[in-house]
């Protein structure tokens, strides 16, 4: 043992190995030498900066949102908030201290840790609030489940149910209960998340798709009423099989860009879905006659068809007409802008009376092509009918006489869309029976030189539906500027306040005084086109959104 009351005199400075130095010869004591880490003489010793404890990591984090403060924990059961270090306790002389002694207080500590744990959860919870077990979610235990649901479906109905709730599910046990929540997973769209479309799978991940697919239908689809598959080029019949048996609610499929559909998912639906009555499957391949068939056998309980135009489409309209879906209320067919123009043959009267209660009629980028049968009997229209829609990209070969028959007995038609409709006039527009249109779009968007020449008598339409016209599209029609001026003036003595709302006059010969006049009188117009304009000056001519964007329109032509 080293001596600690030596002065730094009695030190050797040529020793530096730390033990005692020994005498010379004349026996006079060498002097020690001090350490390394002292400070040579005549300097200032360094301070040592004062250790600094680390505060504890929090076990949540508080983001700020909209309008609200949302607290979200950092702990789940695998993770463990960081804590300092405690002190350690000086070792003792007494060294009589046994192992045995120190596993014995070990275990009493632990004992009083259990037992203090078993009386918090045994406390009984608040009512109508959700408690967890562990501690590591403590801040929502005052939330009650009903409130975060609410925000759930606010999120739900914007973003989808798919992935948020299942993400929304691993936060903590209070958002865990608020999410599986059957109420927040009525409408469902999954897409093909697991691997790109088209690209081959391996066995192990088609075993996961099947397994999360049958997880979700029975723990999550119980009051499923929406079901929707997009980009799905294989499994299609199995998804559609596994939640028709565990979804008797569902009322409506939806098939987008998917591919392999046979007819073992329709015989699925029909057998397990007594309340199913929308079928989408615009963009989709469908195998056979598998929807023609499906038609036939639970057609009375449809009310909504989708499809898009194919090699069989004729006959699915024809088992339409033969009176399979007289539930009908939604009938639309469209097809791909990049495969062309295409014509379909209907047989209009037929279908008037195979089906009577029909409100949406729509075609997008078909021209339908009237034909006639040997059975035709003059049909009584559709009494029902609200929208009417044969728009197409195209210059399409409907006429007012076709216009006539699809619309002869439809007073309550309130939008039609005969855009690209090119050899309808005027006349023929001003003697439907619809006297309370609401929404008119007969613009022209196609280059072609068969232009019919300049028409005629647009201020009669606006006359005629001054009172109810809300959404008007002209453009690039080639009307003069008088029946234009007095067309627009027509629209000025509404006396609704909800007057016109919309006006499409790209490519149009609107002046700047009717225009002014228009705008004076029109308090409720938000949307107003004036692109290609030629009798308008520069700097006008061009789209306007909002009323305040309008108003300083007005100000600019005063």
């Amino acid at each position: 043992m080293e001596r600690t009351g030596e002065s730094v005199s009695d030190v050797d400075p040529g020793n530096t190995s730390g033990s005692r130095p020994r005498a010379d010869a004349a026996g006079k004591a060498p002097v020690r030498r001090t350490s390394s880490s002292s400070p040579a003489p005549g300097t200032k010793a360094k301070k040592k900066k004062p250790r600094v404890p680390r505060k504890p990591r929090p076990n949540f984090t508080v983001e700020q949102g909209e309008d609200m403060l949302l607290i979200v924990s950092n702990v789940n059961s695998h993770d463990r908030v960081w804590k300092p270090k405690k002190k350690r306790r000086k070792k003792t002389a007494n060294k009589g201290q046994t192992t045995a002694t120190a596993s014995k207080k070990r275990k009493a500590s632990r004992e009083v840790i259990l037992a203090k744990q078993t009386v918090a959860d045994d406390a009984p919870p608040r009512p109508g609030v959700a408690c967890s077990g562990d501690g590591t979610d403590r801040w929502g235990r005052r939330m009650p489940v009903e409130v975060l649901v609410e925000v759930f479906r606010l999120v739900v109905g914007q973003d989808g149910a798919v992935p948020f709730l299942c993400r929304a599910g691993r936060v903590c046990r209070l958002w865990r209960d608020a999410a599986s929540n059957p109420v927040l997973w009525r409408a469902v769209t999954v897409g093909h998340c697991w691997t790109e479309p088209g690209k081959v799978q391996l066995q192990s991940t088609e075993a996961k798709i099947r397994n999360t697919v049958h997880w979700l239908a029975e723990n999550r689809f119980s009051q499923l009423r929406v079901f929707s598959l997009c980009h799905w080029k294989k499994h299609v019949d199995y998804v559609v099989q596994v939640v028709s048996e565990s979804c008797p609610h569902l009322n409506s499929l939806k098939l987008s860009h998917c591919s392999g559909v046979t007819e073992k998912a329709f015989q699925s639906i029909g057998s397990h879905c007594k309340s199913f009555e929308s079928i989408d499957v615009q963009h989709t391949e469908v195998q056979g006659d598998a929807l023609v068939t499906f038609l036939e056998m639970y057609g009375s309980q449809i009310k909504k068809v989708l499809f898009t135009y194919g090699p069989r489409s004729e006959k699915l309209l024809t088992v339409i007409s033969r009176g399979s879906c007289p539930e009908l209320r939604l009938l639309a067919i469209n097809t791909n802008l990049t495969f062309g123009f295409f014509q379909l043959p209907v047989c209009i009267p037929a279908l008037q009376a195979g089906c009577p209660k029909l409100q949406v009629f729509s075609m997008m980028n078909l021209s339908p092509r009237p034909k006639m049968t040997r059975n035709t009997v003059s049909a009584p229209g559709f009494p029902m009918l609200e929208e009417l829609c044969v728009a197409t990209s195209s210059d399409s070969f409907l006429t007012d006489q076709d216009l006539s028959s699809f619309l002869h007995g439809s007073p309550r038609l309130r939008v039609l869309d005969i855009r690209g409709c090119s050899r309808i006039t005027t006349a023929g527009l001003i003697c439907l029976p619809c006297e309370e249109l609401e929404c008119l779009f007969w613009g022209q968007y196609f280059n072609s030189s068969k232009m019919l020449s300049s028409k005629k008598g647009i201020h009669l339409l606006t006359q005629k539906w001054s009172q109810t016209l809300r959404e008007l599209d002209l453009a690039n029609h080639n009307f003069s500027e008088e029946d234009i001026e007095v067309a627009m003036g027509h629209l000025t003595h509404t006396t609704r306040a909800d007057s016109v709302q919309s006006l499409n006059l790209s490519g149009t010969k609107i002046t700047s005084h009717s225009l002014r006049l228009l705008i004076s009188h029109s308090q409720a117009l938000s949307y107003l086109n004036l692109s290609s304009c030629r009798n308008l000056p520069r700097g006008l001519k061009r789209l306007y959104r909002g009323q305040e964007n309008i108003q300083q329109l007005l100000d600019n032509l005063t």
